[in-house]
């Protein structure tokens, strides 16, 4: 019996914006197919998507395992359309989310531990392929299909806008510091950026009750630190005498830069034993001073995201606690403006696509 055609396999037709090829870096309408919903799967109608610096890295092409044409976009909130016949997680009708995961192998020793955003053979929300070899498409479209284990319930009380972000930036922040022990009230942290990943950094902290200093190199960012998002502190990280007089005083610092920065003079921050927690992605390596960390026992924690079971936790918990991102809702039209000031870090502080009101499909889709 001869197995089923392409088409059969990926009978919905989809329409978003992609890049075509690694040299252009612009994006632009595309029609493609997406699979058609399986016993386990959630057929979704995508409201919103947020943009995120992975997005920006990947259409620069940063990164060379990214299959093209490539449709970008990792955090999704949408509204069921279909679901499989085994499917119970959600119904028809009710709101959910994607994050960056949307598939891991179930046997190695990170899915046993529920720690499947650390599988080897993970399957991020685009340019990467599905176990079947066929290639993921990203949230800038019209709609997806997802398996139920990686779709999240999304909270009717949040904003669907504001909280798209919250399926990167604000699951990066929410694990690390729940990971690391960084969530008990009356700690110390410094959160370093003060950008969309930064930002929400500062809003997960004071949730939990600690005490917040934002550390940046732009004395602007201040009055917004501190009056806009509750930050207790600011500290000029070029400010000799700031830095000199803080030094000690944190119990770990957040480390949000996606650029190459010097890590040693904030790693003199910290109270011994303190911890570093690592969640901006430089593309080139940082350098590592021993005698800071080897003196006072500190340690440096890397973390990428979290589990769906975290994701669903972190998402609940924003809700009880009416956080979302500050964002700036955009037409997909604009969406290679959106990622030159991106690039230029000209938003506050996060970019959302408006899908479900300016991505029409074509009519002969």
């Amino acid at each position: 019996m001869a197995g089923k055609s392409a088409e059969e396999e990926h009978p919905i037709k989809a329409y978003g914006w992609a890049v075509k090829d690694r040299t252009t870096g612009i994006l632009s309408p595309f029609k493609f197919s997406r699979r058609a919903t399986g016993d386990d799967d959630v057929r979704i109608k995508i409201l919103y998507c947020g943009i995120c610096h992975t997005d920006l890295a990947s259409i620069k092409n940063e990164y060379e395992f990214l299959s093209y044409p490539l449709v970008p976009g990792m955090e999704i909130v949408g509204i069921a359309t279909e679901v499989g016949k085994d499917v119970t997680k959600v119904k028809v009708g009710e709101k959910v989310a994607l994050s960056a995961y949307l598939g891991c192998c179930g046997k190695c020793y990170s899915c046993v531990n529920e720690l499947e955003n650390y599988c080897p053979e993970v399957i991020i929300g685009y340019g990467t392929p599905y176990h079947d070899g066929t290639i993921c498409y990203g949230g800038l479209s019209n709609e997806t299909v997802a398996n139920q284990s990686f779709v999240l319930r999304f909270p009717e009380r949040l904003s669907p806008a504001g909280g798209a972000p919250l399926l990167s930036a604000g699951i990066t922040s929410f694990s690390a510091m729940r990971n690391s022990g960084i969530d008990k009230p009356g700690l110390h942290v410094g959160v370093v950026g003060l950008g969309g990943l930064g930002h929400l950094a500062v809003k997960f902290a004071k949730a939990f009750g600690l005490k917040v200093t934002v550390i940046s190199t732009t004395p602007s960012k201040k009055d917004d630190a501190i009056n806009g998002l509750g930050a207790d502190g600011f500290l000029l990280s070029r400010d000799d005498e700031q830095m000199k007089a803080a030094i000690g005083t944190l119990d770990a610092i957040i480390d949000t830069l996606a650029v190459v920065h010097p890590i040693a003079p904030l790693l003199d921050l910290l109270r011994s034993q303190g911890k570093f927690l690592l969640l901006g992605a430089p593309s080139q390596s940082l350098e590592l001073p021993p005698i800071p960390l080897l003196s006072g026992g500190k340690s440096i924690i890397g973390s990428a995201a979290g589990n769906v079971k975290q994701t669903q936790e972190m998402l609940d918990f924003a809700a009880e606690h009416d956080i979302t991102a500050n964002v700036e809702i955009i037409p997909i039209e604009y969406i290679n403006t959106a990622m030159e000031r991106l690039d230029k870090g000209d938003v506050r502080y996060r970019f959302v696509v408006d899908i479900e009101n300016t991505l029409t499909p074509p009519s002969e889709l």
